[in-house]
């Protein structure tokens, strides 16, 4: 009999994760009690978009929102680079330190004071750990270059890592040439090398289910509502697709015990 391979998937989340990476954590730990077997999470620290990390906060005097995010080193590692490639620079946590307290309570601002990690990715990953989401979970990240290497072949038209300007950028392969997305139909062309390395390719979001699913082997999978609207969810019969619980303020910061 097949042992359950419960599965979920997020992006690096924010210095403090959004609530509904919170309840699809929930949502597999509640399947794991009744079925049984291991959950994974699938850490998608190859995405390159710097909104995916924006906290939103509640302020709890005016009721307005107030959003905190990473800074990065220059716009285009900001804009192109992964996330586990977003370099953080110094004096941004002492800078975030002091605006938590408006928002948090002493306790999670001294987590924050706790958290390491050189980039965006790796960063967010120490805060989710401390919180304890992640205890018990296995962890696989997408930039890894031993989960790239094992993962199923991509096509003609990927995504890759490579160095530009002395940064490392996510970059489309299109029609055999890299590129950048500037906005709107605008492209920004990249040197494409004689040959790329399986390590630095990884799919569009189209592809990335298959191509998480051939290292994985998720016999359920954990959907977010963002999900639900692409996944192609008939060409994987062999997977369970469970929508995550519902939560309010779904896009606000998680702050358990506030």
């Amino acid at each position: 009999m097949t042992t359950p391979i419960i599965c979920f998937g997020q992006q690096p989340n924010g210095i403090f994760p959004k609530r509904y990476f919170a309840a699809k954590v929930a949502t597999a730990r509640a399947l794991q009690k009744e079925i049984g077997g291991k959950i994974v999470f699938f850490y998608h620290d190859s995405d390159a978009d710097y909104r995916e990390t924006i906290t939103l906060f509640r302020d709890p005097i005016t009721g307005a929102d107030a959003r905190l995010n990473f800074t990065q080193e220059n716009k285009l590692q900001k804009k192109y680079s992964p996330l586990y490639a977003k370099i953080i620079p110094l004096g941004w946590k002492d800078e975030i330190i002091n605006k938590l307290p408006r928002y948090v309570s002493k306790s999670l601002v001294d987590l924050f004071k706790n958290a390491e990690g050189k980039n965006a990715a790796d960063f967010c990953l120490d805060i989710y750990k401390k919180l304890g989401l992640l205890d018990g979970i296995e962890i696989v990240r997408s930039g890894s270059p031993e989960f790239r290497t094992a993962a199923s072949d991509l096509p003609t038209e990927f995504f890759a890592d490579v160095p530009y300007e002395g940064e490392i950028v996510r970059a489309e392969m299109h029609e055999g040439a890299l590129r950048l997305h500037e906005g709107g139909g605008s492209y920004i062309g990249v040197p494409t090398p004689a040959s790329i390395e399986k390590y630095q390719k990884n799919p569009g979001r189209d592809q990335r289910f298959a191509w998480m699913q051939s290292v994985i082997h998720a016999t359920h999978y954990i959907s977010g509502a963002g999900e639900g609207a692409y996944l192609k969810k008939d060409q994987f019969p062999e997977v369970t697709f469970i929508n995550r619980d519902e939560i309010t303020d779904k896009d606000y910061a998680y702050l358990p015990e506030q």
